[in-house]
């Protein structure tokens, strides 16, 4: 693995556990936003999240103190300029990350651009890059710290070395890399978001509550964790972005996001993050 520092574009919560578990395996980070409020509300999460490892006996106060300080966090793109590779983390809106990726693009010449994109289109993004052979789909899962699959997407433009040193990359933090192509949803959520979408149309025609839905499907299904719970984790803004990704993606009717889901986002009720989704949450 190269000297050269890992950059982490976006200090929300996917992009606080990639910078997270970085650290904890011994690579320098670089963690960029735009807001410096966000990035001191990123390296307090990430102090807690270290501190849990402590705690549990899985890291020493030693370990965590030496992750914290490969951490760096800047609110100016151009500090990113030295990154062997860069992790895309900000929100699912296409332009935003198109300009995100040219801009990267034009300041770093040799850095692989990898995106955590859950839904967009690489070959899109790449398309937008001066060297495109150097973007990939780097898609981690939440909680970053503890989940262990990373989807690995190759965009059309994609070089086999690009691959396969994000593979290695995964592998160094701890995860297992599955390669996935670069179709709407890719693998994952392209099977989970529509069962979540179905679970809230159960919940919108009476079918069933959202208790008994997400009980029913851990003791049916083996589930660790309902759909609607799931659905709270992830943030039902997130849930309806990916469904209207599939949706234009593929053009069929069966992508259709539930109204109950638009209707709750509308609300403003995004799950945990707002404190209330298909649950409530203290």
């Amino acid at each position: 693995m190269s000297e050269q520092p890992i950059g982490v574009v976006g200090a929300g919560t996917m992009g606080q556990g990639i910078a997270q578990v970085l650290a904890a395996s011994g690579f320098e980070v670089k963690l960029y936003d735009v807001a410096d409020e966000q990035l001191g509300r990123a390296t307090a999460a990430i102090d807690k999240g270290l501190g849990k490892l402590v705690a549990k006996e899985k890291l020493s106060d030693a370990d965590k103190s030496a992750a914290m300080g490969r951490l760096d966090t800047t609110t100016a793109l151009d500090a990113l300029r030295e990154c062997e590779v860069i992790i895309e983390a900000a929100p699912e809106q296409p332009a935003l990350k198109e300009k995100l990726f040219r801009d990267l693009s034009r300041l770093t010449h040799d850095a692989i651009l990898a995106s955590n994109t859950s839904s967009l289109s690489l070959t899109r993004l790449a398309g937008v890059c001066e060297r495109p052979e150097r973007v990939v789909g780097m898609h981690f899962f939440n909680p970053v710290p503890v989940l262990k699959l990373v989807e690995v997407i190759r965009a059309e433009q994609t070089s086999d070395a690009t691959v396969a040193r994000i593979e290695a990359l995964a592998e160094a933090l701890g995860k297992t890399a599955v390669p996935v192509g670069d179709s709407p949803g890719f693998a994952v959520n392209r099977l989970l978001v529509p069962m979540i979408n179905e679970a809230a149309f159960l919940v919108q025609e009476g079918a069933a509550t959202p208790e008994a839905i997400d009980e029913a499907m851990k003791l049916g299904a083996a589930h660790p964790m309902g759909p609607l719970a799931l659905a709270d984790l992830i943030g039902l803004d997130v849930c309806l972005s990916i469904m209207e990704v599939l949706q234009e993606g593929f053009g069929d009717p069966k992508y259709r996001p539930c109204p109950l889901l638009r209707r709750m986002v509308d609300a403003g009720y995004l799950g945990r993050k707002s404190g209330r989704g298909f649950h409530v949450y203290e």
